[in-house]
């Protein structure tokens, strides 16, 4: 089984307005400049059939004064019609996986609920 072009419209499209009206709201209602990295975006991506929940940072450091890179948080892997696995990104790059098996609503819900699930 594979995931159509019609279903990832769908997803991402929820997706984003997840992002939108819960991540960035709750996470990120402004962006606070300081000398370090920090948070100007909540962001999702496709890589393959998992969708990936990034956070773009953006560099304080002088020697590298506003350069940008995205940092996964949570993802969720597409593994059939309205199926979803749950996973966290470690600070080691792994991945490991949460909630297995469940609806695009709930793997959103675990999301938002879960404070392992969270942007830093």
């Amino acid at each position: 089984m594979t995931l159509s072009a019609n279903e990832k419209a769908t997803i991402t499209a929820t997706c984003q307005t997840f992002i939108d009206t819960v991540l960035k709201l709750r996470f990120l209602p402004v962006v606070n400049q300081t000398p370090f990295n920090y948070p100007v975006d909540i962001q999702g991506k496709w890589h393959g059939s998992k969708y990936r929940f990034l956070q773009r940072y953006r560099s304080g450091f002088p020697e590298n004064l506003g350069e940008e890179f995205d940092a996964p948080f949570v993802r969720i892997d597409w593994i059939g019609q309205n199926r979803f696995d749950v996973q966290w990104h470690r600070h080691t790059g792994q991945w490991f996986p949460v909630h297995q098996g469940l609806s695009l609503k709930a793997a959103l819900k675990a999301i938002e609920t879960n404070e392992f699930l969270h942007p830093v």
